[in-house]
């Protein structure tokens, strides 16, 4: 072997020794895990602040640890009952509710005649008859809404406003109209003074509406074709509601609730209106419902109790 090539082995030898040696030398690094630091109490947050303030940190900590600590509360809400929901009701209300037969469904005439004897207050009351549709509310097409002229009138006063052509305004005030001058009407409305119970409009005039819808729909105001407010002929309209045309439209939960006339009505104007007024509901049945329409119909008075109608006799016209 050349000499030249052993000068080269020698020299990689040394290189490797101090490679180990200086392996030996440097001690193994260990790997640590840093530290997980305690979260910051509202206390150590507070930092430098008054007593009050730390006094106050100091009441939601206690607060806290006495919810975690303590069991839970058991609710405290009294159970809904027959006998609880007759204390709230006047002697009046619980005798009046002793003649009525719960399990009994009356005739219409009948059931008229059992309010007009039960109501005891003072004041001329109103009657009321309240339907339960089957129908969905929630489905636009379902929802009922119309109108139907009282024969008998109802026994209130309607305040009936009206947007039309100035033309038409001494016709209008003959008819029976209350507000009839536009200028005054639209400010009216812009300030939300719904100083009225009807509005009626020419279609023309439903353009001047159209910015005021949320001021008019959440309260039922705004003038609708289906309802008959949107009229061409707003003097014809304007007599109807004065002589006892009213609207009906149901709640949320597909209930119908309207007047039917005042105590001091005789018994048969009272059935009268209330055979109109079933007559229009039921034909204002949307197509897509396949159910039973009017499921149950009740009628009451101002602080009575209600009365169970036959519905099936009550719908012979």
């Amino acid at each position: 072997m050349a000499k030249k090539d052993e000068v080269k082995i020698n020299k990689v030898k040394e290189s490797e020794k101090k490679i180990e040696k200086k392996k030996l030398e440097k001690p193994e690094k260990k790997t640590v895990k840093p530290e997980t630091k305690p979260k910051k109490t509202p206390l150590a947050k507070a930092g430098k602040r008054s007593k009050k303030a730390i006094a106050k940190i100091k009441e939601k900590e206690i607060k806290q640890q006495r919810k975690t600590l303590a069991p839970p509360e058991q609710s405290k809400k009294k159970v809904i009952t027959v006998k609880n929901l007759l204390k709230a009701h006047s002697k009046s209300y619980r005798q009046a509710l002793k003649e009525i037969d719960r399990q009994k469904y009356y005739d219409l005439s009948e059931a008229i005649g059992m309010i007009k004897k039960l109501s005891n207050v003072k004041f001329d009351a109103s009657l009321e008859i309240h339907i339960n549709l089957g129908i969905n509310p929630k489905q636009a097409d379902q929802n009922i809404r119309g109108s139907v002229i009282m024969p008998e009138g109802i026994g209130k006063k309607v305040k009936v406003a009206v947007l039309a052509n100035e033309k038409l305004t001494k016709d209008l005030k003959a008819a029976g109209a209350d507000i009839c001058d536009e200028g005054d009407l639209l400010t009216a409305i812009s300030k939300a003074k719904l100083d009225f119970d009807v509005l009626v409009s020419t279609p023309e005039q439903m353009v001047k509406l159209g910015r005021y819808a949320k001021v008019l729909g959440p309260k039922g105001l705004m003038p609708s074709p289906k309802s008959g407010t949107v009229t061409v002929d707003p003097v014809k309209i304007v007599k109807e509601i004065k002589s006892g045309r009213i609207e009906f439209r149901n709640d949320s939960y597909g209930i119908l609730h309207l007047l039917i006339g005042k105590k001091s009505f005789k018994a048969s104007d009272l059935l009268a209106n209330a055979r109109a007024l079933l007559k229009a509901v039921s034909q204002a049945r949307p197509s897509t419902i396949k159910t039973t329409y009017i499921k149950s119909i009740y009628l009451s008075s101002t602080m009575s109790p209600s009365v169970k109608v036959d519905v099936a006799n009550a719908l012979k016209f």
